[in-house]
């Protein structure tokens, strides 16, 4: 056929090829119902006007006439023979079997008969075949076509799904083939891509090849190959001044027998592949424009015996490749959005537990949905002075930006706060005053405990948060009962602190409301039914055997149904080991020049209780280079403790608040060099301000 000569050319809508699967999700014409009986009464479907004008009355066929269809199945009408593809049902069809009548496709572009009354295709003035597909004539049936592929394609959120939908929509239905290139990497929004324009492939679709047989549609096993399954190249460069540059810079879709797109083949899919694309106006090549460039091409093909595409059909492929692109700008807009917004919630969270003496930490954090990705809901341990660690768990109403914005601000304010060592019912107090600084309406609710593994003991406050439980060592758990409180940014209330028994073994589990309520429960169901699990829980491993953190707080949020993810949840489990009395040893200086000889006679004697005399030569130096520097200044006693852990650890404290810094001292200065000494010799160390002075501690290794 000349390409140069234009003739309407309608598309032609095709019934699946044989042996297509009817349950096979590709396209909308594969998942239609099929139809219901029709009484032999009159035709199933309107029939076309014959040479006499005027359409056949019912039951007025004869059996021997062109057009008519005899029980046996053996007319000569390739639009009424049912072994033809584009079999119509005729008016003496009505009592035959059903099994070869065609499925309607509600969302595909049905068959229509393009036979004139000479029984020659008006398309190309050929004597119809039996068995040959035929076009259709309707342009309103295009409509509906295109209409049904772009609401499959916007249904899609991502960018995989809008493909995946652009694919189905047309495979088989518009084509028997597509390849979908895009941009790689695809610009976000307005941003300008830099470096050459490189078109990677995204997806292909194709139908198998298939043979039709006189029980229907069967498919072959193994399937014959296809020339067009050797099309498509992985990646391609774009090439300046090139003749796919400008196909795509000329945006609209072109036949590909056409001089331009025939020497843009073999760019975009390689030599191999550009043989393959058969003849004719078989293939569309359909660059995909987003909002400001081009972000990619589409290929739709048709094989050889299929019939060609037509000349509106290129509306067809640019409405489907507009919607497509804008589909697909907005999905990388969104992916920015979220990716953004998940970063966003990974820097405010911790990334990492701190390992804390005499305690072990898990973690667990959801968000509410996938739209919801960031929320107010955050958890955090930070160490304190004397091996003590500051276990928060709060929660601001709301589920955005602004709301992880401030769920930073409080998390930050907490941790200055807890480096201040101030009591718990203090830092919800300067928290309350953060969140009223911050606006109006600036609420949350927050739990800060801390824990002490030396006393054993835990000291609780709550600003309106849900009770933490408390799991023993036996399998009992108990809700803890903590006064509620004004949950933060009320203002002007106060808060109030309780110290319990932490005993070794037993975990304590914070967590937010979003763990314990939903839509189909209260708060206060939903505790209960937390402290059943972990009871539960806990029986398994036995009355000696706590189960282990990271199962039970799977096991927790195994307890979430369906409909209970009405909120982000943020989740702390904490096992106290705690630190037995003999590993502990502690002893008041008094700040005078005897101080550090006694204090490395006392750490020499603990060491060799411990059975760690090899680290006695190391501990003396640095607990007398530290208590030196502690006596010179202090005014009261000066502290000295001794922690046998994992590791050694020394801690001194006086009542002087200014905090050693490391310096290089110079040749002539005297002194300067303890801390020096501390740093090249110790495992860690570290200096804390306390309200009562500081505490400078370091730690060594045990051999």
């Amino acid at each position: 056929m000349d390409s140069t000569r234009v003739t309407e050319q309608p598309t032609s809508f095709e019934r699946p090829q044989p042996g297509v699967d009817p349950t096979d999700p590709r396209g909308a014409l594969l998942r239609t119902p099929p139809p219901a009986r029709v009484p032999d009464t009159g035709p199933a479907l309107p029939v076309q006007s014959r040479s006499g004008g005027e359409p056949p009355a019912s039951g007025a066929a004869s059996p021997g006439s062109p057009g008519t269809v005899t029980p046996g199945g053996t007319g000569q009408d390739p639009v009424t023979d049912p072994g033809s593809e584009h079999s119509q049902p005729g008016a003496g069809q009505g009592a035959g079997p059903d099994t070869h009548r065609p499925r309607p496709a509600p969302e595909g572009i049905p068959v229509q008969p393009a036979v004139g009354p000479d029984g020659k295709e008006r398309r190309t003035g050929q004597v119809a075949q039996p068995g040959r597909p035929t076009p259709m004539r309707r342009d309103g049936d295009r409509l509906r076509f295109v209409g049904a592929a772009t609401r499959r394609i916007a249904r899609g959120i991502d960018l995989d799904e809008i493909v995946m939908g652009l694919c189905r929509a047309t495979v088989p239905t518009f084509s028997d083939a597509i390849l979908v290139y895009l941009r790689d990497p695809l610009p976000v929004g307005d941003e300008r891509p830099t470096g050459p324009l490189v078109l990677r492939l995204r997806r292909t679709d194709r139908i198998p090849a298939e043979r039709d047989t006189e029980g229907g549609f069967t498919p072959v096993a193994p399937p014959e190959p296809s020339e067009l399954d050797s099309v498509g190249a992985e990646l391609c460069t774009v090439r300046p001044g090139s003749a796919l540059a400008e196909v795509l810079r000329g945006v609209r879709p072109v036949f590909t027998d056409a001089p331009a797109a025939r020497a843009a083949l073999p760019e975009l899919l390689g030599e191999e592949g550009a043989s393959a694309v058969p003849d004719g106006q078989r293939a569309i090549l359909a660059p995909l424009r987003g909002r400001r460039r081009v972000i990619g091409a589409a290929l739709f093909l048709r094989r050889p015996e299929r019939i060609p595409f037509e000349a509106d059909d290129l509306l067809v492929a640019a409405q489907l490749a507009t919607h497509s692109a804008l589909g697909i700008d907005k999905a990388v807009l969104y992916g920015r959005e979220a990716y953004i917004a998940d970063e966003l919630q990974r820097t405010m969270l911790p990334e990492h537990l701190p390992r804390c003496t005499g305690v072990r930490l898990a973690s667990r954090y959801l968000p509410a949905a996938e739209t919801a990705r960031v929320g107010g809901d955050w958890y955090d341990a930070i160490p304190l002075p004397g091996s003590r660690v500051a276990l928060v768990v709060g929660d601001v109403m709301g589920h955005s930006m602004t709301s992880a914005a401030i769920m930073g601000q409080l998390r930050t304010t907490a941790q200055t706060l807890a480096g201040l060592d101030l009591p718990p019912q203090e830092v919800l107090h300067h928290l309350d005053e953060q969140a009223q600084r911050l606006g109006v309406d600036r609420m949350a609710t927050c739990l800060y405990a801390v824990y002490d593994p030396v006393s054993h003991r835990i000291t609780i406050a709550n600003a309106g948060h849900p009770p933490p439980v408390l799991l023993e060592l036996g399998g009992r758990a108990e809700v803890l009962r903590v006064p509620a409180g004004a949950p933060i940014g009320v203002g002007g209330v106060d808060f109030e602190a309780v110290e319990l028994d932490a005993p070794a073994g037993a975990t304590l589990l914070l967590y937010t409301d979003g763990l314990v309520e939903s839509r189909l429960r209260d708060v206060w169901t939903g505790i209960e039914q937390l402290r059943e699990k972990l009871a539960a829980t806990a029986q398994l491993t036995g009355p000696d055997h706590p189960p282990p953190l990271e199962a039970l707080c799977d096991e927790v949020l195994d307890m979430l149904g369906p409909g209970d993810r009405d909120d982000d949840i943020a989740l702390l489990a904490a096992r106290f080991d705690g630190i037995a009395p003999s590993d502990v040893a502690y002893w008041f200086l008094e700040p005078e020049d005897a101080a550090p000889g006694r204090a490395r006679r006392l750490a020499r004697r603990a060491l060799s209780r411990w059975g760690l005399e090899e680290l006695s030569d190391s501990v003396e130096l640095l607990v007398s280079e530290v208590v030196t520097n502690a006596v010179r200044y202090a005014t009261r006693p000066v502290t000295l403790r001794l922690l046998r852990t994992d590791v050694l650890r020394c801690e001194v404290g006086d009542d002087v608040p200014q905090l050693p810094r490391l310096r290089q001292a110079r040749a002539t200065d005297e002194g300067g060099r303890g801390l020096y000494l501390v740093n090249r010799l110790a495992r860690r160390w570290g200096a804390t301000r306390l309200s009562t002075g500081k505490v400078v501690w370091f730690e060594l290794n045990r051999g």
